[in-house]
């Protein structure tokens, strides 16, 4: 069986050949991780519906939250979707040569306490004394939307997409992707999980949202499992090597195999 040569980032989406001294440094490293992905996620959606009544199967619903295959099938169309659209953004830049600069990630929690207001002259009338109480108050800021909503299935336009990767940390983005193409450590190589490790850290994502939606939809997919007794008993939470490369037929950041393939995994008695 053949497997297909690494992703090239020195060529464009219309196939145009990019001098290699012309590709930044961080660009060509991100842009690798971009294209790993989207990799992985278009052989995913492809091999899912098939393999979906597997056993082994578990593993791939457990990182999705669900056993529901339509709701997997939309998170990994959304998945592809935006890695495509950092894929454009990237790609556009490398032509021009343009260099991204790294944003680090600052939990809100490690930030400064607001120094406190500085005390007025003596005789100067203060906020309290200067607005009688009964007057309205103004509206308080609105309240912020999630930046990751787990139970939001809508799959944003093309032009939202775009207009999401220029103005969000690559991090952010990197970490979307991978939640909703069911990317975690356990299925990749050590070497590519470290790379997307170092885009977390580097580009403004946060280990710490990442590992907290892992669990809140490892909790969800264990109560979907108790909802009905005659699940399949399968250890899904760490699963060996063996176990992946069955049902994705690798680990994330091999060349995928583009033959057809094999036989399909052994399903449960009816």
């Amino acid at each position: 069986m053949t497997r297909p040569a690494t992703p090239d980032p020195t060529q464009d989406q219309a196939g145009r050949t990019m001098p290699a001294t012309t590709l930044p440094e961080r660009l060509a490293a991100l842009l690798h991780v971009v294209q790993v992905l989207l990799g992985h996620g278009r052989r995913l959606v492809e091999t899912a519906p098939a393999r979906a009544a597997s056993v082994e199967f578990a593993i791939v619903a457990a990182v999705c939250g669900t056993y529901s295959l339509p709701t997997i099938l939309v998170r990994l169309q959304r998945g592809i979707l935006r890695a495509m659209a950092l894929e454009r953004y990237l790609l556009a830049r490398a032509v021009k040569g343009r260099e991204i600069g790294c944003v680090y990630y600052k939990d809100p929690r490690d930030r400064a306490p607001a120094k406190p207001p500085a005390e007025p002259p003596a005789g100067e009338p203060t906020e309290l004394t200067a607005k009688p109480l009964t007057e309205p108050q103004k509206d308080g800021p609105k309240p912020k939307r999630p930046a990751f909503d787990l139970d939001d299935l809508r799959i944003p336009t093309d032009k939202e997409l775009d207009a999401e990767v220029r103005r969000r940390p690559f991090g952010r983005t990197i970490l979307s992707i991978c939640m909703d193409l069911a990317v975690i450590p356990g299925f990749c190589t050590g070497p590519f999980w470290n790379q997307i490790s170092d885009t977390l850290m580097n580009y403004g994502g946060s280990f710490a949202t990442l590992f907290n939606i892992r669990e809140h939809r490892a909790t969800s997919f264990q109560h979907e499992r108790d909802r009905k007794p005659d699940t399949w008993s399968f250890a899904w939470r760490h699963p060996p090597l063996e176990t992946v490369r069955q049902v994705l037929g690798y680990l994330i950041g091999e060349a995928p195999i583009l033959d057809p393939p094999g036989p399909l995994l052994a399903t449960a008695p009816p």
